[in-house]
């Protein structure tokens, strides 16, 4: 008996040490922050749609981390000093991954030595120029806007589905929060350099003499959307 009870003492005393000993690892103080890019200008997303994950060799249980863009192409992430693999996944966000020299392919390698800002440069399938948005009188939001085709090769050039205005009561503006939209096919669009859309501003309770808006572009065959920078519109 007393030698059953050494044993579970030992068992518990071992359990505490490993315990007290994870417990005093240091949490993470190294931030990493950027945007995605195109050229230097943010790419302009919906938000928690589209995320990048970091890969840190030589943990043995292999989980990435997930990093979520936010609306406005910008990132934030505390971590660990090390050194990450940057991955896209397949699918994630309305653009290519351009090949990385240092790889050999679309991963980047993050050497984390202290707080970094790193601009993660992208190729968009489509970018959204000059979006001009304004409120009128009669209450509705009217938008005009350029865009361009950025990827014209046979192999993964991909055409417009649409082009849609956006407008919500909150910061947050996409179709899954917005009032109202307008939207037009890519198919009755005769000229990119000359697109213009208009919403009426549907009454709500609480009123508000505001909303806020922006353009998107829905890439055929891609999920996330393109946007412009999103604007309060007075009304």
């Amino acid at each position: 008996m007393k030698q059953i009870l050494f044993y579970l003492t030992c068992i518990m005393v071992s359990i505490t040490v490993s315990s007290c000993a994870y417990d005093n690892y240091d949490a993470p103080d190294t931030y990493l922050t950027g945007r995605i890019v195109y050229n230097g200008e943010p790419i302009n997303v919906a938000y928690d749609n589209v995320n990048f994950e970091l890969w840190e060799p030589g943990w043995q249980k292999r989980i990435p981390i997930n990093v979520p863009v936010a609306q406005d192409g910008s990132y934030s992430t505390i971590l660990f000093k090390s050194t990450y693999k940057l991955v896209f996944q397949s699918g994630q966000g309305p653009f290519r991954m351009l090949q990385n020299d240092q790889t050999g392919s679309d991963t980047l390698i993050v050497d984390l030595k202290g707080s970094q800002t790193l601009d993660i440069e992208v190729m968009p399938y489509y970018i959204i120029h000059n979006a001009q948005l304004t409120g009128t009188t009669d209450g509705k939001v009217i938008g005009s806007c350029s865009v361009e085709k950025i990827i014209t090769d046979v192999l993964y050039a991909k055409d417009i589905e649409r082009v849609s205005l956006y407008i919500s009561k909150t910061q947050f503006v996409d179709g899954r929060t917005s009032v109202a939209n307008q939207d037009i096919a890519g198919s009755d669009i005769t000229d990119l350099n000359n697109i213009s859309l208009s919403v009426t501003v549907p009454s709500s309770a609480p009123a508000q003499d505001y909303v806020y808006a922006r353009i998107g572009v829905k890439i055929s065959g891609v999920e996330d959307m393109i946007f412009s920078p999103i604007q309060k519109i007075e009304l």
